[in-house]
């Protein structure tokens, strides 16, 4: 099995595996050198439509030069592409005085939620809640932070009377995905959209016929591929920023959105079984 390359000696390291590279495989050389903090905000969609390639000539790429993958090749790159302060958080500086920190930390969550409001296109928000009240299962999925979204997703929508589920285990994900059908509806959380265990339950989802509905960042990914509804959110992360709060704050905001759409509609409903929720759990607290 070969190394992987130190991302610093890179563009150097790179001459001595062009000539075991296909043609296509250089054309995705020829585009990451010099551009490597831009990779890192790319999905493998967007770095193969840029380089004019397939998603497995980009994955083959990175495998020659020793990367398990597309996301280990963009952890490596982040390394030393970045000031290691934005692996923390993307806009603070070292020489920044706390309270700028502060200031720095609630604008980007801020900022978050307004992004998110303009990337989500109203038509297609009115359509998946249309589908959301439709369904007669809704499963959600998400893995890592993104499973804790779904876990939430599952407690807003339980609250107003839905048949909703949602689980962490990827086993468990894939089973409860084979069990949905053309009357279901399957919601999946990825800010890469390239997140393979998520992947993988909404494509099993959706070959047994049910509505899929992708929540990301990007627009070109692996996951809207599968998606009847996409509905982008804001908080991109380079790959040492996981699970930003910002990212995770964009999520909440698309299920806050699609909940109150929801609950507005079926309004009656809606009071009586958050009552009916409250009333339930009024004795877990003095």
């Amino acid at each position: 099995m070969s190394v992987p390359v130190p991302v610093r000696e890179f563009t150097a390291k790179l001459n001595s595996y062009l000539k075991s590279l296909t043609k296509s495989e250089k054309k995705v050389a020829d585009y990451v050198q010099g551009r490597f903090d831009e990779i890192l905000y790319l999905s493998v969609t967007d770095l193969a439509e840029l380089a004019d390639v397939g998603e497995t000539t980009v994955l083959r790429f990175c495998r020659k030069l020793g990367f398990k993958g597309y996301q280990e090749f963009k952890l490596a790159l982040a390394k030393d592409a970045l000031n290691p302060l934005a692996n923390l958080h993307g806009d603070i500086e070292e020489s920044d005085e706390f309270l700028v920190t502060m200031q720095k930390v609630n604008v980007s969550n801020i900022q978050a939620i307004s992004e998110t409001t303009g990337m989500i296109d109203p038509k297609e928000l009115d359509q998946a809640i249309d589908m959301i009240l439709a369904s007669q299962k809704i499963h959600f999925y998400g893995a890592g932070v993104s499973g804790i979204t779904a876990l939430d997703a599952k407690s807003r929508f339980m609250r107003i009377g839905l048949s909703v589920d949602a689980s962490l285990d990827s086993h468990h994900q894939a089973m409860a995905a084979a069990t949905l059908s053309q009357h279901d509806l399957a919601i999946g959380f990825s800010i890469s959209g390239s997140t393979k265990d998520t992947v993988d339950a909404l494509a099993i989802a959706r070959s047994n016929q049910a509505k899929v509905i992708a929540i990301t960042h990007f627009a070109r990914s692996p996951i809207t591929k599968l998606a009847d509804v996409v509905l982008l959110n804001s908080g991109r992360e380079a790959p040492l920023q996981g699970g930003s709060l910002a990212a995770k704050i964009a999520q909440l905001h698309v299920i806050d959105l699609l909940y109150t759409g929801v609950a507005l509609r079926i309004k009656d409903k809606a009071l009586y079984y958050k009552e009916k929720a409250a009333k339930a759990v009024a004795d877990k607290a003095y």
